[in-house]
């Protein structure tokens, strides 16, 4: 089985922020890595001679390298090593900005099959893939208490009779707890289909949430606010009517709805 890769770049970077009195978790985030690993290779720094700045030196380094490929940890598996023969194609389209989730499907149609956690590890670990913030862990709701909801463009239908081609939107609704997705197309993003969305929704799931967290549509809010945001009124209507409640996010805070933001473009790729 093939062990994973330490480059001398990684262990330098890590045993520099460590230096800098950066947190081991932090590192960790910061560089795609396991907490453990930052610890192991922290421990082995220490063991290194390696403590302050004027100690961090090539020769050190050197031997800090021996000591990590010494102990190369726990193995990876088949899916594993099938990234790492694609790895040159994984790359380039990676560098052309296409998601993890398409470039898992092009592997597909070529035949490579790969759990898309192994993938998205792989990319992380072995490509600099993924986000450098460190993430902050959120308390989960219970079932059947959030949906979070928001609206894209598509995809262009085939021409019509005079050779005109529109362009469809999407609502997509993302349970917080179970991460289960509906996605229900319209041509207009209005009120009226705002409501039949949600409809289909709630039959898709088997049951109405009971907090519906939008983005700032015009289809349900009116006026978008921080504290007191104004909601369309045919919409607040339906909601009474539905017996749930509208919590609508902040504008330009795609964390308020991360669940579903993220799906936004998966949705359109597909």
């Amino acid at each position: 089985m093939p062990y994973r890769e330490v480059t001398m770049f990684e262990i330098k970077e890590v045993v520099r922020l460590w230096l800098a009195g950066v947190a081991k978790k932090q590192i960790a985030a910061r560089l795609g890595l396991d907490p453990k690993t930052v610890r192991r290779y922290v421990k082995a720094a220490l063991a290194a001679g390696i403590h302050d700045e004027t100690t961090l030196s090539d020769e050190r380094l050197v031997v800090l390298m021996a000591a990590l490929h010494a102990n190369p940890g726990r193995a990876h598996g088949e899916s594993w090593a099938r990234c790492q023969d694609q790895r040159g194609f994984i790359e380039k389209l990676l560098l052309q900005r296409v998601r993890l989730s398409k470039v898992r499907r092009l592997l597909v149609r070529h035949g490579v099959r790969v759990p898309y956690p192994t993938l998205h590890r792989y990319a992380v670990a072995e490509l600099g893939f993924g986000r450098t913030a460190a993430t902050i862990p959120v308390e989960e709701c219970g079932p059947g208490e959030e949906v979070q909801l928001d609206t894209g463009w598509m995809t262009l239908l085939e021409p019509d009779e005079r050779g005109q081609r529109r362009r469809i939107r999407a609502w997509i609704f993302t349970a917080v707890r179970s991460r289960h997705r509906f996605v229900h197309p319209c041509l207009p993003e209005t009120t009226a289909s705002a409501i039949e969305a949600c409809e289909a929704a709630w039959a898709f799931f088997g049951g109405v949430f009971q907090t519906v967290l939008p983005d700032n549509t015009k289809a349900i809010v009116d006026e978008p606010d921080a504290l007191e945001p104004r909601l369309n009124r045919a919409f607040l209507e339906y909601a009474q009517a539905r017996g749930f409640h509208i919590d609508p996010t902040r504008v330009r805070h795609p964390r308020d709805k991360a669940r579903v933001e993220r799906t936004v473009p998966t949705v359109r790729d597909d």
